[in-house]
């Protein structure tokens, strides 16, 4: 099914694993200043407006889990699905040297409209998947840049990112690939805990199992590179909940 907020795919499917991708689009709807924020296509191209090839390793990878998704289906420039509605960083107006003319001045009133008609409705229709399996586990799908800011070059090829107040999956997965020889960042590049984000509130929250997998994006920028992660990942997450005794 596919809203203005969201898309979800094989809703009923009988899997455990819930794949999620709220960064899954660049799309700025139409009621926002005509669908642009201000910025150029380029910019709007970039890891900042979504992240790059994990929609479609996402529904790669659910195919082959025969497992439900959800996907947003607004850039996060617009408003990030992956923050709480209390963080700063949930509207952006500056993002790795890019500045987002539409969101330097905005009111409280579209910051409501925004969360009314995107943020909440993709995140109650991520509940209700959530909720639909008594033993649902969630593995949300990210992609990262090489460089973010300027600073050094990001190495790692997969980033497994988990939270320390549910450790059950997250080093288990860290072991599994790094055995693959693929190199791997054990909470790299990112932390893996932020307070209100979607594991928290979807997750942790309801003491579901839970994984957060980041691909280095110009690993899946093409079909190619989304199909051969696709497998791998089908690979290992093929009774790995299993495996984990979860």
């Amino acid at each position: 099914m596919t809203a203005a907020a969201f898309t979800t795919i094989g809703p009923t499917r009988p899997s455990r694993w819930l794949l999620t991708c709220d960064h899954a689009s660049n799309r700025v709807p139409d009621w926002i200043d005509g669908g642009n924020l201000g910025i150029a296509p380029e910019d709007m191209a970039r890891h900042i407006a979504y992240d790059v090839g994990a929609a479609a390793l996402t529904r790669a990878l659910a195919e082959r889990l025969d497992a439900p998704a959800i996907l947003s289906n607004f850039s996060r420039l617009v408003i990030d699905p992956n923050r709480g509605e209390d963080d700063p960083t949930l509207l952006m107006r500056i993002y790795d040297g890019t500045v987002i003319p539409a969101n330097r001045h905005m009111d409280a009133a579209e910051r409501e409209r925004r969360l009314n008609l995107l943020y909440r409705p993709y995140h109650t229709a991520y509940a209700d998947l959530a909720d639909s399996h008594p033993h649902r586990a969630i593995c949300a799908i990210h992609s990262f840049t090489r460089q973010l800011r300027g600073r050094a070059r990001r190495p790692w090829a997969i980033g497994v990112l988990y939270s320390h107040r549910d450790e059950r999956l997250g080093p288990a997965l860290v072991r599994e690939s790094r055995a693959r020889e693929w190199i791997t960042g054990d909470n790299e590049p990112y932390s893996g805990h932020l307070d209100g984000d979607s594991i928290d509130r979807h997750a942790l929250a309801h003491g579901r199992p839970n994984l957060l997998i980041e691909i280095c994006n110009d690993l899946i920028e093409n079909e190619t590179g989304q199909q051969l992660w696709a497998d791998r990942l089908a690979e290992v997450l093929t009774g790995f909940l299993d495996r984990c005794g979860v």
